[in-house]
């Protein structure tokens, strides 16, 4: 071991079988020494898209035999992958950027893997998430990452409303999502609409030459992205619902129950007041119970 190498590549566990690999979100100089020594030591490693991970390789001089393994064709190579590993191969999976399975590939992969008792390591590094996260001025803990939101305005506002429900019923979380460039405004004015006009940030092309981390409120960001648009990856963290009471909906749920059935009772209770049905549906029975107790 060279005196510059540091002891803990000497000192950690040997790595084998399956070994999700974290790679840089952009800097290719945010590599760590274990990352690069999983991808030597691999017998195969799984790329997203081999063609942007060959760039990475490439930039370290490893000369990994390398395959696709993506959305499209996650669930058809499993078997071959998994005969692999119980033939004893070690295996690295990377995504194009960050860490494997966070909104990428390999879910199911892992899944399987573990079913059936073979070995799954990990190698932590770069996160979009989490670094957005701490860049944000916004509370660090509790968070909550949602990925990308829906796409189509419906569904993408009817997702919003269900957190926001929560919220009502007691969570409270800073909130993390990814974003494409093209929708990042719509989705602000959503959030500004559903959440309230809270405190958020912008941050993108992290660790990047571009990078950029603007705060403020949802529909400042908004508006400041509707006059200058965005480019890159972007993530949108969204700070947590401000201290209020769960909703006590017991009231209305009580005159429903008067006049309609439990199920219709919570189901008309739960859309008036933003909660959660199941909440309000177990709510109505216990109300019904101590009713007919009486």
């Amino acid at each position: 071991m060279s005196s510059s190498e540091p002891p803990e590549l000497a000192q950690g566990a040997a790595l084998s079988g399956l070994v999700l690999v974290s790679t840089p979100i952009g800097n290719l100089g945010d590599m760590t020494f274990r990352g690069l020594e999983a991808l030597r030591g691999a017998d195969l490693v799984l790329c997203e898209d081999t063609r942007m991970s060959a760039r990475l390789l490439t930039h370290y001089g490893i000369p990994a035999r390398t395959a696709a393994l993506h959305e499209h064709n996650e669930s058809a190579r499993i078997p071959e992958i998994l005969a692999r590993l119980r033939s004893g191969a070690r295996i690295a999976l990377i995504s194009d950027a960050g860490t494997p399975l966070v909104s990428d590939p390999g879910y199911r992969l892992v899944r399987a893997a573990i079913a059936e008792g073979l070995t799954v390591q990990a190698v932590p590094g770069a996160n979009a998430a989490t670094t957005a996260l701490v860049l944000s001025g916004l509370p660090p803990h509790p968070f909550l990452f949602h990925s990308f939101p829906p796409p189509k305005q419906a569904a993408r506002r009817a997702a919003f409303q269900a957190l926001r429900a929560a919220e009502r019923a007691g969570l409270s979380a800073t909130l993390v999502f990814y974003e494409a460039p093209h929708r990042l405004v719509e989705t602000l004015r959503d959030m500004a609409e559903m959440f309230g006009d809270r405190p958020a940030a912008v941050a993108r092309e992290l660790t990047k030459r571009f990078e950029e981390v603007l705060r403020g409120t949802l529909s400042s960001l908004a508006t400041h992205f509707a006059a200058q648009a965005a480019r890159g990856e972007i993530t949108v963290v969204v700070g947590p619902a401000p201290d209020e009471a769960p909703e006590d909906f017991g009231a209305l749920l009580a005159e429903a129950l008067t006049t309609h059935s439990v199920r219709e009772a919570a189901a008309l209770v739960a859309e008036a007041t933003g909660t959660p049905r199941k909440a309000v549906y177990q709510r109505a029975l216990e109300m019904v119970r101590q009713r007919d107790s009486v």
